[in-house]
Formats: C-alpha cells, structure tokens, sequence
C-alpha cells in the first residue's frame, strides 16, 4: 500500500547515469531526462473542449453572458454566476483547460447581440436578430436553419472582425494563465460538417500571443478538409516557429468519416497523408457529452462493456442515419487497428493516436461530475425539464431520435505532465503520456517492457521501476532482444476518491495477425472480488501469452468503476422528473493511451520511408 502511495505521489526519483547504465534511452521522445536527476511526471486534470458565448452555436443557445474569461475562472475553481442568475462551482478545480470557441462566426453573435459598433447595422446583425427573435429556444435541431440563413454571408471571412476578437481570446488567456497553478491553453475549433457528418477538431496551441497573434484561426469557412487544416498547421509552424497540433472528436457522430482510410477525395491513405495526420493529429477525444467514441457493439460483440453512452442513430446534423458497416470509421479502437493495416501497407501509421475526454459544454462550464452536471447547453440547465426532449432530431423519415437525457457527463483528460505550464502539458499529450476518463478522476498509469514481474505490483515506487524497465503509455516498446520474452504491462490504477470503487482492469490489444487480418481482444487482469463494492487501488502486472514478435500491435488498459447513477437518475430524485425507458445507472470508466508494438521488420520499412 505505502508503494503504491508513494506511485500515487510521484515521489522517486533516480539518478540520470542509473538510467543509463540499464540502458533506457533518455533521448527518446517517451523518456525522461534531465541534467541531474529524473524527476517523474505528476497527474494534471483538464479539459481541452470547452465553448463560451463566443461559439455562435452557445450564444444561440442561451450562453450570452459567460464569455472565455467566465470560463476560466470557472474551471480554476471559482464561484460563477450563470446567465439564469444560478451559482455554479467545481468541486474540485481543474489544473487547465482550452476555451476551443468554433472558428466559424467567432465572437460574433455575442458582438451582435452586445450591439458592438464593429457589427451593428450589418446585414449579417439584422439577420441574426431576426432568428434570435423567431427562434427563443433555439437548439441542437435548428443549426440547418442558421447555416441556411448564413450562407455566402461574407461577415464569415471579415478579416478585420476576426483579428478583433481572436486577439482578445488569446489576451484572456494570457490573463488567466498562472504557470506552476493554472494553465490557459490558447486554443479553437475547426467545424468541418460535410452532409452532415462530424469531422471536427479542436485545435491547440503550445504558445503565447508573441506567435499565436500571428495567424487567425482556419475554419470550416476556408476548407472542409482535414488536409488543409494540416497545411494550415504546418505553415503556422514554419512561420512562426511555434507547434501546434488538432484533436478530432465526436467520430461516433462522423457515420465513418472520421477514420476512414481514404482521404478526402476518395483515394486510398498514402505516405504525404499518412505522415500529415500522424503529425498534426497525436490525440484523439474519446469520450465526452455527445457518447464514447472508444468501440462498438458491432466493432467488438465479444466485448461485454462496448455498449457505453451510445450516439449512434445519426450523423451530428440527423442528416442521415447511420448503418452499421459506418461504424468501423466512426471508433478510436478499430481506428487503430485499421492504422496497423495501414502501416503494414505503406510503413507510417496515420492513427497512431493517444487518448483523450473532454466536455464539449456549450455553457463555459467544464463540468463531468454526475451530481453537478450543467448540460450540454445552456438551455437545458439543472432543474428544467432537460430529461425530456429531442436532442439529435433526424430529418429522414423512420430515423430516430436522439434525446436529451442521452447526454452523458464526460469526460475529462489525465496529463502526465513535468509541470503544470503550457509547454509541458502540450507535450505531454504530444508524446501520448495521457489518458481519458469519462468524468472521474482515477489516477492511473501503465507501462510496457520486457522485464516487469508480480514484484513490481508490489514494489515501493513502481513509477520509477516502470520508467526504468519500460515506457510509459503513448509510446513504443523498446526493442526486443533476439528470443526474448514477450512483452509485459505494469497497470497501477486508484479511484477517484469522490466517485466509485474500481470493479476491473482490462487490457485491449490489437494486431495484425499471419492472415493479414486485424484482430482484438479485451483480458481482465484484475476483477474485485466483489462486483458491486468494487476496491480503492488496483496494481497488476501481466504479460502477453499470445505474443507473436512479427505481428504489428498496441495494448491499452481500460479501468472500470462499480455501477453508479447517471446524472439523470439523480435530477429524477432532485427534482422529481420522470425516468421511464432511460438508462439510470453505468460503469465510469477511463482508457489510456495506447503502448506500441513494430516489429524490427517493419521498423526499417518506416525508417526507409522516412
């Protein structure tokens, strides 16, 4: 127990020449170094997707008064005041978050709506307040009304008005950025939509205003393609000498877009794509308000926990239904098998990605506690009829609905980062040192090598003994000596101490097998005794009994809770709402990032084609 406390902790360290002498390679992106001593990495919650009254969409929805400082302040946690006049707070405060306002129309509602001299009397003004007039309770259903109503609108390339108010999202987050405290990521989101079909990103900065005051943001308006958005990133890149990467989310939504293995005019994956998304894409968000995107029942029937927070009826707009074949580009596990097969293929992997949650809240409210969910909007708040209701509403005949109460409160990202600063929490989740959770905040870690055993479970501070005989999730295996063991994984998870025991630890690993064929499967390494009560910590080593060293593959842990109520099983009580025919209890959960396995084969196929 003091052991795993002590990992908890993240208090060892040792020094740089013991690292050395067991050959850890330290100049690798995964490894640690530093000039006399390995610090290890401490355990940063935040959120990289949230939306204030500057997202054109929140501000219809009801958020005209709690712009991206409101934000801020509310995730560092202080006491808000929503536009309803409710007292809003964390009950614990977060250690970052990106305020990831859409590109498209950035500030402009709440301009218009402010009667700001930069847009008053325009014709996109007069448009708008016509629909704000017409629409009271605008939603998630009138969004095809609003981009019919804007389209051609040439306030969407106003230049001028863009400059304006980006400059000020990035001074706010200068403001509120406290290095070693609190860390204000400058960051938006690109909204690509083709019929329909989620493609979006978040985009994230690793700078301050010196070079992120350089550019303005690309958006949806520019291209719909995720190609250009990586060129886009590359120059700001080379202009700037600054980095910069985008989060997809919400593939569950994107009916195969997403992940796909064409690109975005239908040709099959090559090695320019492929190096481009695997630059500029390192992270993925897998779980958030609008369902998991992490697997399938379809993808994975032998998976008995694939069914979580499912969105699966739709695309985002309801444009079209979704078929189950879809699904294989719409889910981060056979995303990366998919990658595996591409990379037996061409030698690069353009879904070698990490994993990530984040909120997705439309009220600037990061919230992905049950008991103290704020809604996806903020027309649907705590205490109104926000249960009932369509929240996804099909336009095609015989589709169904998606409804309020599916919404889920999730999730958030775990940064195994050096320090709580811009810098280190971007590279962090660069080299894929992250992991997502659905809402609580677990402290988990896993690490793979070569030469971990049940003694390692146990040790004082396996941190430190996973740093020194393996890698950290995100990154690859070392390699193999000639004849070697198979790989071994040291999982050490805690719960939350403010949500439920963990009931299991799963590790889900898929690979290529002699066939050709991608392959997966989900092992418990841990199962409490006791399904219902569940256990506080959980350490476990296991090791691969089906390795076969020519086969490409990646492992993941997966850590479940004991069932607890949903946010809407607890409103019902509340406030006395009705729960007939929805879900009232589900597993909290957390994935992280994958750890890598290439064989040496393939290793020189990448390096050659680099």
């Amino acid at each position: 127990m003091s052991g795993l406390r002590c990992f908890l902790r993240t208090c060892a360290s040792v020094s740089l020449n013991s690292i050395w002498a067991i050959g850890i390679l330290v100049a690798a992106p995964n490894a640690i170094s530093a000039e006399a001593e390995v610090v290890l990495p401490e355990l940063f919650w935040g959120d990289t997707h949230v939306h204030s009254s500057y997202s054109l969409d929140a501000n219809l929805f009801n958020n005209f008064s709690l712009g991206p400082e409101s934000a801020y302040r509310f995730a560092r946690g202080e006491r808000v005041r929503t536009g309803r006049g409710d007292s809003a707070k964390l009950s614990r405060p977060l250690d970052f978050l990106v305020v990831s306002d859409h590109a498209e129309y950035m500030g402009v509602f709440a301009m218009i709506r402010d009667g700001h001299p930069a847009v008053a009397g325009s014709q996109t003004a007069k448009k708008v307040k016509q629909l704000m007039i017409e629409n009271p309770l605008f939603g998630p259903d009138d969004i095809n009304v609003l981009n019919g109503l804007l389209n051609g609108d040439p306030m969407a390339k106003d230049e001028k008005l863009q400059r304006l108010v980006w400059d000020d999202m990035i001074d706010i987050a200068e403001r509120m950025n406290e290095p070693g405290r609190f860390t204000a990521i400058v960051g938006y989101e690109w909204g690509s939509t083709p019929g329909g079909n989620n493609l979006h990103r978040n985009v994230l900065f690793r700078d301050g205003p010196d070079r992120t005051k350089q550019i303005l943001p690309f958006s949806a308006v520019h291209s719909d393609q995720p190609e250009k958005l990586w060129a886009f990133l590359a120059e700001y890149e080379r202009r700037t000498g600054g980095e910069a990467f985008a989060i997809p989310h919400n593939s569950n939504l994107s009916n195969g877009l997403m992940f796909a293995v064409e690109d975005s005019s239908g040709a099959a994956i090559g090695i320019p794509y492929a190096r481009a998304r695997l630059r500029y894409e390192p992270v993925v968000e897998v779980t958030q308000i609008k369902g998991d995107s992490e697997t399938h029942p379809f993808l994975s029937p032998d998976d008995e926990f694939a069914d979580f927070d499912r969105w699966d009826k739709t695309n985002i707009f309801g444009l079209a239904g979704t078929e189950p074949e879809m699904n294989v580009g719409s889910y981060a596990r056979s995303a990366l098998k998919n990658g595996l097969l591409v990379q037996s293929k061409i030698g690069v992997n353009p879904f070698r990605f990490a994993l990530i949650g984040s909120t997705d809240a439309h009220t600037s409210l990061a919230t992905a506690e049950e008991n103290n969910f704020w809604g996806k909007t903020a027309n649907m708040p705590p205490g109104s009829d926000r249960m009932v209701g369509e929240f996804i509403h099909p336009r095609n005949p015989g589709d169904e609905a998606t409804m309020n109460w599916e919404q889920a409160a999730a999730g958030y990202a775990g940064v195994w980062a050096a320090e709580n600063t811009r810098e280190a929490i971007f590279d962090a989740m660069r080299r894929g040192e992250v992991f997502a959770s659905t809402g609580p905040r677990m402290n988990l870690r896993v690490f793979g090598g070569w030469r971990f055993s049940d003694v390692d479970a146990r040790s004082s501070s396996p941190a430190r003994d996973g740093y020194l005989k393996g890698v950290p999730m995100g990154a690859d295996l070392p390699p193999r000596s000639s004849g070697g063991p198979a790989p071994s994984f040291l999982v050490v998870a805690a719960k939350d101490p403010e949500s439920g025991n963990l009931q299991r630890v799963q590790i889900v690993k898929g690979w290529i097998d002699s066939a050709g064929i991608a392959q997966e499967s989900v092992v418990d390494l841990h199962v409490a005794e006791s399904l219902i009560e569940g256990e506080a910590e959980i350490s476990v080593v296991w090791r691969d009994p089906d390795f076969d060293a020519s086969a490409l593959a990646f492992y993941y842990v997966r850590v479940l809770e004991v069932p607890t109520p949903r946010w809407n099983a607890i409103d019902a009580v509340r406030y006395g709402k009705p729960i007939a025919g929805m879900r009232v209890q589900h597993q909290e959960r957390a994935y992280t990032s994958p750890i890598w396995y290439t064989p040496p084969a393939v290793t020189k196929d990448v390096a050659s084609s680099n």
